[in-house]
């Protein structure tokens, strides 16, 4: 009978289940998140105290290492007090949060990605223009729209994973709420809901990994023109 009682909490499982293996991999993951938080808030302090990083490519990167801050912090924090405690009960609406939070900071710092590749691309196709076009309102605009495009997507991805039925046994075997072994657990068969978020994410993911290759292909060919030209008027002037 229990087994068709609607889940209200989850079960995470941690780093790993053998204690000997907890004591090498807690401090490992604790060191690993201490060093990317020194290293990330170092960057944004220098940022945004040196006013000559005041330019859209290390805005675009102080958002980066801000997303790279809350990303691990939802994720590795609640791992390790799992691991150390042994209890990884997690409530339903909190493995909700978590999930939603963690694809909001993942596809927004994607979205990110792509932003600054055509940052760049800008700059070296057309350097004359680049500085009224990435004004501050305009790089301001498209970090909101990765953000507000990550949000978009993560309410898709979590309504499509949560829209299922959970029924016991609900320990997820990872060591936070993530969408396929949250799904293994749904009492219904989960395929078609696991293909549409795939097809929907391999769409953006695809698009926004396109985009991103394009820029640094028009890079590539721009630096070669220049090179080559150089090259060409090194040889004319020696003649």
């Amino acid at each position: 009978m229990s087994n068709h009682t609607r889940v209200t909490h989850f079960i995470l499982r941690g780093f790993s289940d053998i204690p000997q293996l907890r004591l090498v991999v807690i401090p490992f993951f604790l060191l690993v998140y201490t060093f990317g938080l020194l290293g990330n808030l170092s960057i944004i302090m220098a940022v945004m105290r040196d006013s000559r990083l005041h330019s859209p490519m290390y805005f675009f990167l102080k958002n980066l290492s801000f997303l790279d801050i809350c990303y691990t912090s939802a994720t590795i924090p609640k791992a390790v007090v799992i691991s150390f405690t042994g209890s990884g009960v997690i409530s339903y609406l909190e493995c909700v949060a978590q999930l939603y939070i963690i694809f909001t900071f993942a596809c927004t710092e994607c979205f990110l990605l792509t932003t600054m590749a055509y940052d760049r691309c800008l700059a070296i196709l057309r350097p004359l223009l680049y500085g009224n076009i990435m004004s501050q309102n305009y790089c301001s605009s498209l970090v909101v729209t990765a953000w507000v495009g990550g949000a978009i997507y993560s309410a898709f991805r979590t309504s499509n994973t949560f829209s299922l039925p959970y029924c016991g046994p609900n320990v997820i075997e990872h060591f936070f709420c993530d969408i396929p072994p949250v799904m293994r657990l749904s009492c219904t068969d989960y395929h078609v809901s696991e293909e549409v978020g795939f097809a929907v994410g391999s769409c953006i993911v695809m698009s926004s990994f396109a985009l991103t290759v394009v820029s640094y292909i028009g890079i590539v060919a721009t630096c070669s023109g220049y090179w080559e030209d150089s090259q060409g008027f090194r040889i004319q002037k020696e003649v």
